[in-house]
Formats: C-alpha cells, structure tokens, sequence
C-alpha cells in the first residue's frame, strides 16, 4: 500500500504545530571571530571526483588516470581542488546562508596545502571575520569570511577567504 497523504499538508494530529523552516543567518546574527562548524564531514568518492572533472571539462590526468598518477611524486589521482573548495562551500551554506544571501562578492586567498584523496572524508568550517553594512545596498551587509577545509586527519586541505552581500533582518 502507498501512503499518498501530501508530507507539506499540515498534520492534522497536530494542527497547532509551529512550522520551522531552514534558513541561514542573517548579517547581524553572525559573529565576528566565531567558527562554525559545517556537520556531516563528505566522504569524497572516485566517482565524486571523475563526474566533477568531466561535468567542467577538466581532463587533468591527476584527476582521471589512475595508472598515470601512480608514477607521480602523489602516487594516486587527486581529488579536484575546485571539487574540495566548491564542496567546503556548499556545507556552510544551511548553517550560514540559505535564504540570506543576496551575492557573492567575490574570492580572495585560495589555497590547497594537503590533497585531498578518494575515500578521504572532508570536514568544513567557516570564520566569519568582518561584517559592515553596505554602503550602496539599504538592508544589507558585507560579509568577509573565511572557510577551511580539513581531511579526517585534520589536515587542512583548502582555505579560501570571501566576501558576500547578505540580508540584515529587519530589511528581510
């Protein structure tokens, strides 16, 4: 038997209910100097890594040819570095930023000190270090953060610093 009962209808057990909805922060919620935590870690598959590189045209042998990169000073396929930093991203943004980002500004230091491998599990973080209202948007910040990537070892493998434009609340 199927359950066709619609999962947006109100429960009717529970008519009353609050009903919350995931959503990020707002300018003014974020605090200067705090890391966040981004959980769960990503646990990067090969499969991950080949439909990356191939989805953006990149036939980097590093990041396709097993038997290629075994003779390399890595001795294996790396995962690709915008894989690592689009996926450390992409985990703040429940935490951070859905729904309250108006744009990304732009990316300053990018950097991959450890490389990241198949099977390596990423754990993400982000600093928020400034935040100011926007001098030409009413309602809005400039938001300058830092996010880091580690492996399960601890080991830093991405670290990108970025500014966005964000909602304040009371213009939301």
């Amino acid at each position: 038997m199927t359950d066709t009962t619609d999962p947006a209808a109100p429960d009717p057990a529970a008519p009353d209910a609050p009903r919350i909805v995931q959503r990020g922060l707002y300018a003014e919620e974020l605090r200067i100097g705090a890391i966040y935590e981004h959980r769960p870690g990503r646990t990067v598959t090969e499969a991950d890594n080949v439909l990356f590189s191939t989805m953006t045209m990149n036939p980097q042998a590093l990041h396709l040819d097993a038997a290629w990169s075994e003779s390399t000073e890595f001795g294996r396929r790396l995962v690709n570095s915008m894989f690592t930093l689009a996926t450390v991203v992409g985990a703040s943004v429940a935490q951070l930023s859905q729904g309250t980002l108006v744009a990304n500004l732009g990316f300053g230091e990018i950097s991959f000190p450890h490389p990241l491998h198949h099977g390596d599990t990423l754990y993400s973080e982000t600093q928020v270090t400034d935040v100011r209202p926007s001098r030409s948007r009413p309602g809005q910040a400039v938001v300058s953060l830092v996010h880091t990537g580690r492996n399960q070892h601890g080991e830093v493998v991405v670290r990108a610093a970025r500014t966005a434009l964000m909602h304040e609340r009371e213009q939301a």
